[in-house]
């Protein structure tokens, strides 16, 4: 057991405790036997913190946080870091409890001014590491993503709870990245962007019963920026409850050149509480019309299944497929889906999507 206290840490809040944490992680990285890190009760000034494992002889690592780590307040302190707690090439870390506190109301409100600022450092990141579990963790008003996966194989999260504000923007509560075998579980995200956010690269994903809101809902995308980009496949998205959200299950690509894809997808048993977009694909996404030189998307997206979802949409078009021209959505399968619109039947819009509805679908089809 390697307490961060013993290795200098002051759990005031005010002392700059990063080099005590650095410290016991040394310490538990050259343990041959697993090693437990503990961070106990109070609050702990940590900078931007960078944990390597490449060289560690432990391969397991538990970190055990019965306090508060909280970033500087100042946000330039941190905010061109790119990550405060990272991360890098560990195997068999586990994280237990705790709350990570990013402070990020200041850069936001200089975001929202339109001032120019940071860009803000993700809360938690873990980059080419494998046999990763975060559990009980807490993480609140985080500068930009609360916890990024990217690189990683076999991971484990769950009962998470992630808060930010609605107005905090980049906040995505879990961001995945050429990542595989993820199971997210049982967890409560609420912040200023995605809920769960899959980018390029991602398999075998596992997300199951996650309350969402307020945020964007749980996205895969944005895919297709770029034209040489690995897809996105096998992902099971269930129980989930979307509440007061812009969208509910969305995937989302630029209108731009790409060799991406997404197939495979299954969204089931979804309650949607007044949401913007309870089902929606856009693959025409270009804010502004920037940066589009094809106006059109040319990631090829195929076998989505939207199983048992109901509740209500905020806007009149609860299902909206805007599909590529150049390569349509094939494959869409809607099984008993319910949604109204104020005590109305909703609408559904489909360009260039094929597929088939089969047992109850309010809307009414458009495949």
């Amino acid at each position: 057991m390697y307490d961060v206290q013993n290795y200098g840490a002051k759990s005031n809040g005010k002392t700059d405790s990063s080099n005590a944490f650095l410290s016991a992680w040394a310490a538990a990285c050259g343990s041959t036997s697993p090693a437990t890190i503990y961070v106990p009760p109070g609050k702990y000034l940590v900078r931007s913190a960078y944990f390597y494992g490449q060289t560690c002889k432990s391969r397991a690592i538990t970190i055990r946080i019965d306090g508060t780590i909280l970033a500087p307040s100042d946000y330039n302190v941190n905010g061109n870091a790119g990550n405060w707690i990272k991360f890098e090439r560990v195997s068999g870390v586990s994280v237990y409890g705790g709350t990570l506190d990013g402070q990020g109301t200041g850069l936001w409100a200089c975001k929202n001014s339109g001032k120019s600022c940071p860009k803000g450092s993700t809360t938690l990141a873990f980059y080419n590491s494998n046999n990763v579990v975060i559990s009980g963790l807490t993480s609140q008003n985080s500068q930009m993503f609360h916890i990024l996966l990217d690189g990683c194989h076999n991971a484990k999260l769950q009962g998470v709870k992630v808060s930010a504000p609605v107005n905090s923007p980049n906040t995505d509560g879990i961001h995945l990245q050429s990542s595989s075998s993820v199971t997210i579980l049982n967890s409560h995200i609420g912040t200023g962007d995605d809920c769960v956010s899959i980018g390029p690269g991602n398999s075998n994903l596992w997300i199951e019963n996650i309350a969402c809101g307020p945020g964007h809902g749980i996205s895969i995308g944005s895919l297709g920026w770029d034209l040489q980009e690995p897809g996105v496949q096998n992902v099971t998205v269930k129980t989930t409850t979307f509440t007061g959200t812009e969208n509910g299950l969305r995937v989302k690509t630029w209108a731009r050149r790409s060799n991406g894809f997404v197939k495979d997808v299954v969204f089931q048993h979804a309650i949607m509480n007044n949401v913007q977009n309870p089902i929606i694909i856009n693959q025409n996404y270009c804010p502004n019309n920037e940066n589009c030189p094809e106006q059109g998307s040319s990631v090829k997206i195929s076998g989505i299944t939207y199983q048992d979802i109901h509740g209500t949409s905020a806007t009149e078009v609860a299902v909206k497929f805007d599909c590529s021209k150049k390569y349509p959505c094939s494959g869409i399968k809607m099984q008993d889906v319910n949604l109204s619109y104020k005590d109305h039947p909703a609408e559904a819009s489909c360009v260039n999507a094929g597929g088939r509805a089969s047992g109850l679908v309010k809307p009414n089809s458009c495949l």
